[in-house]
């Protein structure tokens, strides 16, 4: 999975050809994490920092929009993938109009660094193209902080593979044979585009004090248990892990999977579904640091095939940018809301092969609204029933914005 940026060059600086490539010389300079390559040594993955070498510009002359320009050659430089081991993680493109850089496009591995330390990357650039230079240092790069999860930081992730192990051991002991025939791709993904699910979400979390993401995942899990007829579940959720002040302007992936169990044996309503969730995922991303070879190496000493163990259970990931808390209320009728269903958009897309779940739900921004991507493996469910699982998850928190919801969790 690659990160796509496109930064417009700013009319106050120096924009030709020359000025701009050693702009970006710098900004590589600066990043070690930008430099380092994934190889493996004697059995054992290590990452290796260059202090010197060659990042390739890819210079395209615009005749029309420098814009769309920038988004074509962004698609270029992410339809193939990275190969960690023989190139750094960072491919850059310029696009020229009238003799001048107009805009600037960078394609991130996402194994090397996260949407925020994307953003730091892209802050940097725009301090270097109008200053020169930045005094400050750097935050912490990749190195560093595989360097302190195998030192100082060993013991948080000792005790968080732990704390996986434990909770895990809560679950029932069950594996997951496909049951219909595997489609091309395997993960087929829907998303819906809805400004009722926005709005409605935001209700909810500041009449119960919660963020819109525990709505959302509570909401989630409310559909996918009350098919199942599950009694514990497993929910999996990405941290940003930017809790800590020294990691704030880390140049890193920090972001990885947290994890923590649920129980609905009692069949809550809702409300009392979306207070455990809370609960539940807040202990999930306390423990959402550690190292990922200490947590493979000690799911498969106890017996685990950690490939698939994880395949029966859920994966949510709320990937909008900061902001949207539950300060940020509206106010709109039942009906206002039951309204903007009506224009809610339900479309097909791509974007991933494989995953360690059969059910996933990624969580974007889109313009007056919120995207939901539920993607599923065909091997345990069926294409069509994406869109009125996504469809019932909206009339599910529209209805829950002004009641709650008994268990089945359908609404009437």
């Amino acid at each position: 999975m690659n990160l796509r940026r496109t930064v417009p060059v700013s009319t106050r600086v120096r924009a030709d050809l020359a000025s701009v490539t050693r702009a970006i010389g710098m900004l590589v300079s600066r990043h070690g994490s930008l430099r380092t390559r994934v190889r493996s040594v004697d059995g054992v993955t290590q990452q290796e920092t260059a202090s010197v070498g060659r990042l390739p510009l890819l210079v395209t002359e615009s005749d029309g929009d420098p814009v769309e320009a920038a988004q074509v050659l962004a698609g270029r430089l992410a339809d193939v993938a990275f190969d960690h081991a023989a190139e750094w993680p960072l491919r850059v493109g310029l696009v020229l109009a009238e003799g001048r850089v107009r805009q600037v496009v960078l394609v991130f591995s996402h194994s090397t660094v996260d949407a925020h330390a994307a953003d730091v990357v892209l802050r940097d650039l725009r301090l270097i193209l109008l200053r020169g230079a930045i005094a400050t240092p750097p935050g912490p790069q990749s190195v560093q902080v595989a360097r302190d999860q195998h030192g100082v930081d060993r013991h948080r992730s000792d005790r968080s593979v732990a704390y996986w192990v434990r909770q895990f051991g809560r679950l029932p002991d069950e594996s997951m044979e496909p049951t219909r025939s595997e489609l091309d791709p395997r993960l087929h993904r829907g998303v819906l585009v809805s400004s009722a699910i926005d709005a409605a979400t935001r209700l909810i979390a500041a009449r119960h004090r919660v963020s819109v993401s525990a709505v959302l995942l509570a909401g989630v899990t409310a559909l996918a248990a009350g098919e199942s007829g599950r009694e514990t579940c497993g929910l999996f959720n990405m941290a940003h892990n930017r809790f800590r002040t020294e990691y704030a302007n880390a140049v890193a992936n920090l972001g990885q999977i947290g994890f923590c169990v649920l129980d609905v044996v009692d069949r809550p309503s809702f409300v009392d579904l979306l207070s455990r969730v809370w609960r539940a995922s807040l202990d999930g991303y306390r423990h959402a640091y550690y190292e990922p070879a200490a947590m493979r190496g000690k799911f498969e000493e106890l017996g685990y095939e950690y490939a698939t163990a994880f395949l029966p259970h859920y994966y949510f990931n709320d990937v909008r940018l900061p902001g949207g808390g539950v300060t940020e209320t509206v106010a709109m009728t039942q009906g206002e809301l039951r309204a903007a269903m009506g224009r809610s958009t339900f479309s097909w897309t791509r974007g991933l092969d494989r995953a360690s779940w059969h059910l996933l739900t990624h969580v974007t921004d889109e313009p007056g609204a919120v995207g939901i991507t539920l993607s599923i493996d065909t091997r345990f469910r069926s294409p069509e029933s994406v869109e009125p699982f996504l469809r019932n998850l909206e009339q599910l928190l529209v209805t829950a914005a002004f009641r709650d919801v008994p268990w089945p969790w359908k609404p009437r």
